[in-house]
């Protein structure tokens, strides 16, 4: 059955979103944090999917970041796996953008709250196409950028991240098992922005041959 899987399709078929916050050398100096323990790690619904072409949706009331991330895709079920065989169970790879409702998120997070709507409202995971693994030789050195209004605000690389892939993906499945299709982004550089409805935002990756754009409007 996994072996069948149409891995293109992951955002039809993946069952969720996990999200690694603060993995990125450069954006804890900016912010001047700590460097986290263990890593980060929030749930977004797959109800949060938008594909290249489609419109982020901003709900009333909200300000929302953006975020480029590398996605990993999950092609077999994992649970309990090692850091030394977690890359096994890669499909493949793509771009991502974690958008963030950061009007509510220092709240949040002070008060040790959920972050569900501040992460997973509609349109809030933008992804790219798929790609799988054997046209990514090392993840661990994936170029980033992001555009907002044709400027660049965030150009960054894989080789920043604190906690890396195959860490990532042990440390959720001891405690949840990752299953195919499921899609993990793994955090994001410096220069996260604020967009509105009247943007265009781009995203994408020279390593991987990819990009993709979004105009931003009100949600209805």
């Amino acid at each position: 059955m996994e072996a069948a899987l149409n891995f293109a399709k992951f955002v039809q078929v993946g069952k969720k979103i996990v999200g690694v916050g603060l993995n990125y050398k450069s954006l804890l100096l900016e912010r001047n944090l700590p460097i986290p323990k263990t890593p980060i790690v929030f749930l977004k619904p797959t109800s949060s999917y938008i594909t290249s072409g489609q419109d982020i949706e901003i709900p009333s009331g909200f300000k929302v970041n953006e975020e480029v991330e590398l996605g990993v895709i999950v092609g077999k079920k994992c649970k309990k796996v090692s850091p030394e065989k977690a890359l096994d169970y890669v499909a493949g790879y793509c771009i991502s953008l974690d958008l963030t409702e950061v009007g509510q998120l220092n709240d949040v997070r002070k008060n040790g709250l959920p972050w569900t709507f501040v992460k997973g409202f509609d349109t809030a995971c933008p992804v790219s196409h798929f790609v799988p693994t054997e046209k990514v030789p090392n993840p661990h050195d994936v170029h980033l950028w992001c555009k907002v209004n044709g400027k660049t605000v965030q150009d960054g690389n894989t080789s920043e991240m604190i906690f890396s892939i195959p860490e990532i993906m042990s440390h959720v499945s001891q405690s949840v098992t990752l299953e195919p299709g499921d899609l993990i982004i793994t955090g994001s550089p410096t220069g996260v922005s604020l967009i509105k409805p009247g943007d265009l935002v781009e995203a994408g990756s020279k390593s991987l041959g990819i990009e993709m754009q979004f105009r931003v409007k009100s949600a209805e």
